[in-house]
């Protein structure tokens, strides 16, 4: 026995036979655009300037996370976590939002207003994760072995991708500026 539906969705009515229990067809209606004289473009998330102080927060918040549920492993007692694992998950996120970060720049509309908020949501990222890694493994970052290193490198890199953005982005500007003119071929008086 099939169900019929009917919704108001995209400023028309329309009927479905729901054979299953979730319809797809509806969803992808209400996702569609509303206006009829712009086409249907799913906007990609690279597309947008996300501002860089919540992608630090959601960087830390999963860098916390992380960090409990090992603890936590490690209390039960099920695996043998080591003890420089805060550390890692620091420096794996730290990475995470590096990249992350840079791919997203892309899309800002005022480059160097960006880049400044994003080294200072990177240089407190790495603090706060710093001292959260301290808290949780008891350890200096001295004392993690080659983390001091990581968090080096990590930066650097960091700071080799903005510019390798920056890079790209003046190119790209640059070619969209700029006229094509056919060239023109000299002709020579041949004797």
């Amino acid at each position: 026995m099939t169900n019929q539906i009917s919704t108001m969705c995209c400023k028309e009515m329309l009927t479905l036979r729901v054979f299953e229990p979730f319809p797809t067809s509806a969803i992808l209606c209400c996702m569609s655009n509303n206006n009829p004289s712009q086409p249907d473009r799913q906007t990609s998330v690279f597309e947008r300037a996300y501002d860089p102080l919540p992608q630090a927060l959601v960087t830390f918040a999963a860098v916390l996370v992380v960090n409990l549920g090992a603890k936590l492993v490690k209390l039960t007692g099920l695996i043998h976590i080591s003890d420089r694992f805060p550390w890692m998950a620091a420096t794996a996120f730290l990475l995470f939002y590096a990249m992350l970060n840079s791919v997203f720049s892309l899309s800002a509309k005022s480059m160097m207003r960006y880049w400044g908020r994003s080294v200072y949501c990177f240089m407190g990222l790495a603090a706060a994760s710093g001292l959260l890694a301290w808290l949780f493994s008891s350890l200096s970052i001295g004392e993690a072995g080659s983390y001091r290193w990581l968090y080096v490198v990590i930066t650097v890199g960091y700071l080799v991708f903005l510019s390798i953005v920056s890079f790209m982005r003046n190119i790209v500007d640059f070619a969209q500026r700029e006229e094509w003119n056919q060239p023109r071929w000299k002709s020579k008086k041949r004797k």
